[in-house]
């Protein structure tokens, strides 16, 4: 084998300083840093010092790019990856590189650095084990809400990454699939303006609701353990309920299959009070 390797190298997710000395030591000895942004990666490399040759790769061209990095590794290059902020791969490119790099025998050697799901997690009060991460929400409700209920039922703490501008919608989405569950909102962590919300989600989005913008990087820390089953509604309110999650988009058997679960019902209770008709 030759001295070529495949880095994945761990950066900061806002503060500077979070750089490990071995991370630093890496960026330094690459011979080709691939970056998600590189106008991102230059403030970091500029701002210790570091000059290294650097290329974009990111999820639109890592496929057509893999094969080729792949061969500079087996001829000798040290390769560094690096996304713009945490470690490599998690809601972030590279999967393809690495897929290849393994099923080729190359050496793969990740250096540690910032994850926020798992510091989101640590800071929450909630449970920490197990924790599903989930990465990024999807953009849209009805998609959103299908991935939501993905997770209902599970016994673990949930981690999701979503858009500032997103959010309250997001969380709307989840408190109508998941229900009022306890969270914690963790925004711009280890910057100079991270701040921590903790309730359930009804009370969080209350008191987002009240600002006029929400910026930066957003992780949100669901418990799904515990969950309350709803008091339940008249026969009028199960239509609505209904009709509006299938306005939305969600399919008629998940849409079945969360509000029996959320009022307690099994599904031939939940068939006969839709088709009733109130006194």
């Amino acid at each position: 084998m030759s001295g070529g390797k495949l880095l994945l190298i761990g950066t900061p997710i806002g503060n500077l300083s979070d750089l490990s000395a071995r991370a630093l030591e890496a960026l330094r000895s690459t011979d080709l840093l691939l970056c998600e942004d590189t106008r991102h990666t230059r403030k970091l490399l500029d701002h210790y010092g570091i000059t290294v040759a650097v290329e974009s790769f990111h999820d639109h061209n890592e496929d057509d790019k893999a094969a080729k990095i792949a061969e500079r590794i087996r001829g000798g290059a040290r390769i560094g990856l690096v996304s713009d902020a945490g470690l490599p791969l998690l809601s972030d490119p590279g999967y393809a590189l690495v897929r290849l790099a393994r099923e080729e025998g190359l050496t793969v050697e990740p250096i540690s650095g910032p994850f926020a799901a798992a510091l989101a997690v640590i800071s929450s009060g909630l449970p920490p084990l197990p924790f599903l991460f989930a990465g990024f929400a999807p953009h849209r409700s009805g998609e959103r809400r299908d991935f939501y209920l993905k997770f209902r039922g599970f016994d673990a703490t949930l981690v999701v990454y979503e858009s500032p501008h997103r959010l309250i919608e997001s969380l709307r989405d989840a408190l109508e699939v998941i229900g009022d569950v306890p969270m914690t909102m963790a925004r711009e962590m280890t910057k100079m303006h991270e701040e921590f919300l903790h309730g359930v989600i009804s009370a969080v989005i209350r008191q987002l609701e009240t600002r006029d913008m929400i910026r930066g990087e957003v992780t949100v820390v669901f418990d799904l353990r515990d969950r309350t089953v709803a008091a339940r509604p008249s026969a009028e309110k199960l239509r609505e309920e209904f009709g509006r999650l299938r306005d939305d988009g969600m399919r008629r058997n998940d849409a079945t299959r969360m509000l029996a679960d959320r009022y307690g019902l099994s599904r031939k209770e939940l068939y006969k009070l839709l088709l009733e008709e109130d006194s």
